[in-house]
């Protein structure tokens, strides 16, 4: 995770799952961030974890938005 201008947050994790992601995203994004990800469907619930999401689709070439 990276804040455009901040700190870069890296966490090797065990396994790739809402369950596991969750906690670190808590602990370490503000509530209301705008959060920009690609389409895997693990970042589904952004939303409802009181975060922005915008996606990008690297199968279009897309690695910004």
């Amino acid at each position: 995770m990276i804040q455009r201008g901040g700190q870069v947050v890296i966490r090797m994790l065990e396994n790739v799952q809402q369950q596991t992601i969750r906690p670190l995203m808590l602990a370490v994004i503000a509530p209301g961030t705008q959060v920009y990800t690609d389409e895997y469907n693990i970042y589904a619930r952004l939303t409802e974890w009181g975060y922005g999401h915008k996606t990008v689709c690297h199968s279009l070439g897309e690695y910004a938005s």
